[in-house]
């Protein structure tokens, strides 16, 4: 069995800009054709794998080689920075993505978010996407131990939640 049946590789923009690639658990079949993940895309125990959070495990990975850090606003792909305003990406592309971030822990339960929804898409970066970059820029602007204690330590909450959550 080869490791990319398992493994979900992806370019994504880290500090000043510059690509590096991350790892996760793969939670959807291999090249689903879709823009954000539905029951119908999911692997087996890819649904489990997204609400416990144990499909960025791997990511530590990223944190180890020095791509990303433990906290910092979440890295994205190329195409979510070609369409965000020039002063958020200057702001939030000033330092390191994170594996977890502000916007991670208010965002939780995007997918929930999200669902029922009629475009996906459209509402995600109308609604959803400015105000993960409001919360970022804060991070930035305000980030010290403390608050990445903090934001740990939340993380640390709602995994144990989602784990146990009906």
């Amino acid at each position: 069995m080869k490791l990319s049946n398992y493994i979900f590789r992806q370019i994504r923009i880290g500090k000043n800009g510059k690509p590096f690639t991350i790892y996760k658990i793969r939670t959807m079949v291999p090249n689903p054709h879709v823009q954000f993940a539905t029951q119908e895309v999911y692997t087996k125990w890819g649904r489990f794998l997204r609400k416990t959070k144990i499909d960025e495990l791997p990511q530590l990975l990223n944190v180890l080689k020095g791509d990303i850090n433990l906290v910092g606003p979440r890295s994205n792909v190329q195409e979510y920075w070609d369409i965000a305003p020039d002063y958020v990406k200057k702001k939030i592309l000033s330092v390191k993505p994170g594996l977890t971030s502000l916007s991670s822990i208010m965002f939780h339960d995007e997918e929930m978010l999200l669902q029922g929804q009629e475009d996906k898409y459209k509402n995600y970066f109308t609604i959803i996407a400015p105000m993960k970059n409001i919360l970022d820029a804060f991070y930035v602007d305000h980030k010290d131990i403390f608050l990445d204690l903090w934001i740990v330590w939340r993380t640390a909450i709602i995994l144990i939640q989602s784990i146990f959550k009906k």
